[in-house]
């Protein structure tokens, strides 16, 4: 068995199933499943031995030695008998990502759909973020295949994109998917707010915590409420993020543009405080807000607030300054580039 320079192990298992890098004596197995499934495989025209074989001898070979190899590829054994082959291609080592590709064999494709996929994409995650220390791996994927997406979310992969129209299949224009898994223990990532989230952040609000901790500790109207998030969706001074943390809605992230500064504020849903979250999405939104307007991020935190302190400075944000806000003791925290 040949292995691969880049990688420490070379083996990942779990119960009777493994990955080990491509074996050549899979080589025929794997053109006849690609073969057989060419029409959801990014294949223009069916394999033959000759090309597979020079194939494997000039660009698989090739990858075993290489520092920085473009992709690399295990044949999935299940008692130590190949079912299936795929990895990580579309390698980008600068950015730290990389495609996942798999397909297994052909007469399994019915009947062991989903426990195959699931236990690839556990096994190969471990080679990504455990082996390579990547930060992000994806799947595409025409729409032709719907019983793939639940082994996605099962999976923890998130909806990244769906690109329109994009691939020509079979004499009509289909979609592509694109789903996503970073490499954290917990999921956390982004979406823009939209009017589905008005009362979800009314009672996030209204936390008695989180009056507690506000510079205004009397509770919100709902009136007052629907006025004032309809009319921050609806500006181009203001963006609202909400944060899910493994798929699930977990606080909320704004921005209010002033003439040289944005200013942020959070909030974490009473269910999700103690487990770092804080932290997390203000470093993902914080980096998109720079990014989108290009100025310093100013937060006003209260004395006493030592949680809200302590979440600012682990995601980067220094003190400025010292403020008296509405009569409260404050600190001024700056986010710059």
């Amino acid at each position: 068995m040949s292995n691969y320079k880049v990688l420490d192990q070379q083996i990942y298992s779990s119960g009777e199933y493994a990955i080990v890098p491509i074996r050549s004596e899979d080589q025929l197995l794997i053109m006849n499943w690609r073969n057989q499934q060419i029409h959801h495989l990014r294949q223009s025209q069916p394999l033959a031995e000759a090309g597979q074989a020079k194939y494997f001898k000039e660009v698989i070979a090739a990858l075993f030695s290489q520092d920085n190899p473009s992709q690399i590829l295990f044949s999935f054994l299940k008692n130590n008998e190949c079912i299936g082959y795929g990895g990580l291609v579309h390698i980008n080592w600068i950015d730290r990502n990389a495609e996942i590709s798999f397909i297994m064999n052909t007469a399994l494709e019915q009947s062991d759909f989903a426990s195959n996929w699931s236990m690839f994409l556990k096994l190969i995650e471990e080679v990504a973020f455990k082996g390579l220390k990547f930060h992000k791996i994806y799947t595409y994927a025409f729409d032709i295949r719907p019983h793939l997406y639940p082994v996605l979310k099962n999976a923890k992969f998130f909806e990244d994109a769906r690109l329109k129209d994009h691939c020509f299949f079979e004499g009509e224009y289909v979609d592509v998917l694109i789903h996503f898994k970073l490499n954290n223990v917990d999921q956390v990532s982004l979406r823009m707010a939209d009017e589905n989230d008005l009362n979800l952040v009314f009672n996030w609000s209204n936390d008695d915590e989180v009056r507690s901790q506000s510079f205004s500790s009397d509770k919100i109207d709902i009136n007052e409420h629907t006025k004032w998030f309809r009319a921050n969706l609806m500006s181009t001074d203001e963006m609202m993020f909400i944060v899910e943390f493994d798929s699930s809605p977990a606080g909320l992230i704004r921005f209010s543009k002033k003439s040289d500064h944005a200013l942020a504020g959070i909030l974490v849903a009473p269910q999700f405080r103690g487990k770092g979250l804080s932290s997390k999405l203000l470093v993902q939104g914080s980096k998109k807000c720079l990014r989108i307007w290009g100025l310093p991020i100013h937060a006003h935190i209260k004395e006493e607030n030592l949680a809200s302190k302590k979440a600012f400075e682990k995601a980067g944000y220094s003190i400025h300054s010292t403020e008296i806000i509405q009569e409260a003791n404050s600190y001024i925290y700056i986010f710059e580039k």
